[in-house]
């Protein structure tokens, strides 16, 4: 089960690093613009920085503290972090009236690996 957990967690890691990433090094221009970003028109240019690095803390808070069992309890905290994130997105996307389904898996995603930390660490 430990397998799988990492599996799990190394892909969401990686999904938010990219998407943090994104975030961070895009000019806020760019993103604002593309199809699937509608949202940004809610968010200044500097909250859209600040929810990338969020975003990129979080993915190296689910895999560092883990794998080198250097304070571990932060794995978890790191997943719920990423869940209450995303809960706050699905919000945002409701207000919206957008779909906010990616954000809704995202979270549900983050929410049972830290779960699944909590259980089997």
């Amino acid at each position: 089960m430990i397998i799988a957990l990492w599996i799990a967690t190394g892909a969401l890691a990686l999904a938010f690093a990219m998407a943090g990433s994104m975030k961070l090094v895009k000019p806020y221009a760019q993103i604002a613009g593309q199809d699937r970003m509608e949202w940004t028109e809610e968010v200044t240019p500097s909250q859209l920085k600040v929810i990338g690095a969020l975003e990129v803390v979080g993915a190296v808070g689910m895999i560092l503290p883990a794998a080198t069992q250097v304070v571990p309890w932060l794995t978890p905290t790191a997943a719920f972090g990423l869940a209450l994130m995303m809960g706050f997105a699905a919000a945002l996307h409701a207000r919206r009236r957008e779909n906010g389904t990616p954000s809704i898996v995202l979270g549900s995603l983050a929410l049972l690996i830290g779960i699944g930390w909590v259980v089997f660490s």
